[in-house]
Order: structure tokens, then sequence, then C-alpha cells
């Protein structure tokens, strides 16, 4: 069976960045991807460059910035006053906070901090750069009704009648 929407795919996938840095390897968490294909589950490049690849397949796969979690926005590096962060007694580069924006809640990178003011980042932390994922399709599968329903994989004693429809 291929991988085309409305199939339900599980594989593994060692994601590097351009210079071939590991940044995620789901090997080594133990811990397969799986996602309903042509449901905007995984990046859309990556689903692109998966459809049509069957259980055994092995691919090395590029994906550019727009491929992948877009370009970096400047405007999405904010300075913001201390007080935005109530309670949050120290502050360092990398801490991550959840922030509401102009199209709801969003996650956020401290950038940096001083007694008065903080540098935060909206982009996402992958926002513009080259990505490569090496993937092993393990296998792949019709997707069940309620997983249609739900727009996802779920566990496999989960039945339709139990989800709540999306379609209706």
């Amino acid at each position: 069976m291929t991988i085309s929407p409305q199939h339900v795919v599980r594989l593994h996938y060692v994601l590097c960045d351009s210079a071939g840095h590991v940044l995620d390897d789901s090997r080594r968490r133990e811990a397969p991807l799986e996602y309903l294909h042509g449901h905007a589950n995984i990046l859309p490049g990556l689903e692109a460059a998966l459809e049509g690849l069957a259980g055994g397949d092995a691919r090395e796969i590029n994906l550019t910035p727009e491929q992948a979690y877009g370009t970096h926005e400047p405007d999405l590096v904010q300075t913001v006053a201390r007080t935005a962060f109530p309670g949050v007694e120290e502050l360092s580069p990398g801490m991550r906070f959840q922030a509401q924006g102009p199209d709801g809640p969003r996650t956020v990178t401290l950038i940096e901090a001083d007694d008065t003011q903080v540098t935060v980042d909206a982009n996402h932390p992958l926002a513009g750069q080259d990505l490569v994922f090496r993937v092993e399709i393990l296998d792949v599968r019709s997707a069940r009704r309620a997983e249609l329903a739900k727009g996802h994989p779920l566990a496999a004693d989960v039945t339709a009648s139990e989800v709540e429809d999306r379609k209706q």
C-alpha cells in the first residue's frame, strides 16, 4: 500500500539541519511518528515528499524554509516590558513562554532580558532553516472512520461511535 490521502503512516525519521547536526531522532526516542496523510498533520513539504512511498521505503528529504517552518520574520521579534512576565523571577535566553497574539496563543522564545526589557521571538525555532529528514516508512494502512472523523490517528480500541464526527 502506498502513501496517499486517507492513509495512516507510521515512520521513523532523523531530522538534521543543513550542517548535518541531528535535531531529532524518533528511533532514539523509541517513538515512531504516526500521522494521517492529507490532513495537514505534518510539515507540508514533508507530506508532499512522502506521497507515493510504501512500507519499507527509505528516503532523504531536503526541505527549504518555505516547505518547513517558514522564513524567519523579523517582525515577530519584539521587545516588551519586563513587567509582561509577572511572577517569573529569573529570565534567561532560550526560555519559552505562551503569549497571546492577535491570532490567538503563540509560543515565544526569550532572546535576551535585562531589568526593564525582554526581547522575544515568536518565529518557530527552526524558521529560516533548510532541513533534512531521513525517513524509513514502517507501514501504511487505510484510516479507520473514527480517524477520518477526528483528522488524526487514534488508538486501535477507539471506535467511530466514541468520537465526534467533524464532517457533520
